[in-house]
């Protein structure tokens, strides 16, 4: 009676057959994952830029930022965005 069960699990092994997988299809399915990550990343930087332009700042806030912490103009403003106009907030990031 033991040996029917070895001779059930040989069956049963018998059907699982090993398969390779292509290198073109495995590289076809990464490039498609690569094109949707990357486009689903631009539109989410797309978005944030909308948001972030939205943000009103004021112009004495930038000029502070920009002589106090030696930065560009861009940088300055890229900062007090982020931080929804708060200098504070934008000047201890900058700092840290």
């Amino acid at each position: 009676k033991h040996d029917s069960g070895a001779a059930d699990l040989e069956r049963v092994t018998d059907y699982a057959e090993e398969k390779e997988i292509q290198s073109s299809n495995l590289e076809t399915a990464m490039s498609v994952i690569g094109d949707r990550r990357s486009r689903e990343q631009k539109a989410k930087q797309e978005r944030e830029e909308k948001e972030l332009a939205k943000v009103t700042i004021k112009k004495e806030d930038l000029e502070l930022i920009m002589n106090e912490m030696e930065i560009s103009r861009a940088a300055a403003e890229r900062s007090l965005r982020e931080h929804m106009g708060n200098v504070v907030e934008a000047l201890i990031t900058l700092t840290n």
